[in-house]
């Protein structure tokens, strides 16, 4: 049987997109970084082990990207820097790095477990990942799941 997706142009994937933006090892870490409340530079090289100009290239693209933004502050008697925060825009990537940990933990952890355990701000209870469909649904894996073209989908010629 020929899948439909033969028939559809495969450079016009949004997972193509995204990973041009974040799919690199360093970009992964400083929002590892970024989501556990790390924000400035010197912290940051120090917890991803990143070469000072890779870190920097990383950060100027992830707030040219919209992810990051930058927030001055001065320590007393210092020249005046930069924190980065998340925006909204890279907020919404949490789900996705809470994936790759969750499948980190699962295929790549150590014997002794996780190192990071994510619990629950409000209840203490542990985070997990669903995967759910507009009727609530819950999806057990990736076989629950169709592809079908959406409305931005180009043929090919």
């Amino acid at each position: 049987m020929r899948s439909w997706l033969l028939d559809y142009d495969p450079d016009q994937c949004n997972i193509a997109a995204a990973l041009s933006i974040v799919g690199e090892k360093w970009t992964f870490l400083v929002l590892r970084e970024a989501f556990n409340g790390v924000r400035r530079f010197d912290d940051m090289q120090r917890r991803t082990g990143a070469p000072r100009q890779v870190l920097s290239n990383r950060l100027a693209r992830l707030v040219d990207e919209g992810l990051l933004h930058k927030v001055p502050y001065r320590e007393p008697g210092q020249r005046p820097r930069s924190e980065y925060r998340l925006t909204e825009k890279g907020i919404d990537l949490f789900p996705v790095i809470v994936a790759l940990m969750t499948w980190g933990d699962k295929y790549a952890s150590e014997a002794s477990g996780p190192p990071v355990v994510l619990t629950h701000r409000d209840c203490g209870a542990h985070v997990e990942l669903e995967l759910t469909c507009a009727d609530g649904h819950v999806l057990n894996s990736a076989r629950d799941v169709t592809p079908k073209p959406g409305p931005g989908a180009r043929r090919v010629a």
